[in-house]
C-alpha cells in the first residue's frame, strides 16, 4: 500500500495522533515506532515522505536516516524535542530536508508536510514550484518571483540535476562527471557557475536557502527558498 506520509516515533501516543490527525485532513499515514519497523514498512508498503524522531529508544534516527539515503531520496523531516543547533546541522548534513522542533501544533505541521508533498510531486513529475521558484525541466522555463531567469546550458543542467537530487547532497566529484562529463574540471569553475545560479535564483545570492553547501562534501538543493 502506498501513504502519503510514515511517522517513524517511540512516542506511541503521539505517532499515532498525528497519524490519525493527518488521515483525517486527506494525508493518508501510518505509524511505526522502531528503527526495525521501518525496515519492515519498506518492505511491504511505500511513502512519499518520513517523519522521523531523532530518539527512537533503541537506536538513532540519525543512523537510520543514512541507511535510507542509501536506497531512496524521499524527503525525510526529523521531528526532535532536542533544541541543539548541532543536532539541526548534522540532520541536514545526512540527508534530511527539514527539521521539526516538539512539541509541535499539529495544523502546522500538516501544513509543512502537504506543502513537501506537493513541492516534490511537482518535481517528479518534471515540474518544480513553491511559489517564488518554477523549473521546468521540460521546458527548461526559470521563474524567480514570477520573472524569468535567464541561465547558460550548463547552468540549467547544473540546476536541474541539484533538483534532481533534491535533499541529497551531491559530491563536487559526481557533478563533474554528471554534469561536464569531465572529472578534471577544476572546483573554482564549478563554484563561479554556482554562484551565477543563486544569483539568479536566491532571494539573497549570500544566504543562499536552495543551493546550499555542505562544507567538505558538495552541495544540495533543499527546495526551501524562505
Amino acid at each position: 500500500m502506498k501513504y502519503n506520509c510514515l511517522i517513524v516515533d517511540d512516542e506511541k501516543i503521539l505517532a499515532d495522533s498525528t497519524a490519525e490527525y493527518f488521515n483525517l485532513f486527506g494525508v493518508s499515514a501510518a505509524a511505526v515506532y522502531r528503527a526495525e519497523s521501518c525496515r519492515e514498512f519498506f518492505e511491504a508498503h511505500s511513502a512519499e515522505l518520513i517523519l522521523l524522531d531523532i530518539n527512537l529508544g533503541e537506536g538513532s534516527g540519525f543512523e537510520l536516516c543514512k541507511e535510507l539515503r542509501q536506497s531512496t531520496d524521499i524527503p525525510i523531516l526529523f521531528i526532535s524535542a532536542r533544541t541543539s543547533d548541532d543536532d539541526k546541522i548534522v540532520a541536514l548534513n545526512i540527508g534530511g530536508d527539514d527539521y521539526v522542533q516538539k512539541p509541535y501544533s499539529l495544523g502546522v505541521l500538516l501544513a509543512k508536510v502537504k506543502a513537501v508533498l506537493k513541492r516534490y510531486g511537482k518535481a517528479a513529475d518534471g515540474l518544480y514550484s513553491d511559489g517564488y521558484l518554477t523549473v521546468n525541466l521540460k521546458s527548461k522555463l526559470v521563474q524567480a518571483n514570477g520573472r524569468e531567469v535567464k541561465l547558460t546550458a550548463l547552468e540549467f543542467r547544473l540546476l536541474a540535476y541539484l533538483l534532481e537530487n533534491r535533499g541529497s547532497v551531491v559530491s563536487k566529484r559526481e557533478l563533474f562527471e554528471k554534469v561536464w562529463a569531465d572529472k578534471f574540471t577544476g572546483d573554482g569553475t564549478l563554484n563561479v557557475h554556482i554562484r551565477k545560479i543563486r544569483e539568479a535564483v536566491e532571494r539573497n545570492p549570500n544566504d543562499p536557502k536552495y543551493i546550499v553547501t555542505v562544507w567538505g562534501q558538495g552541495y544540495k538543493f533543499t527546495g526551501d527558498g524562505k
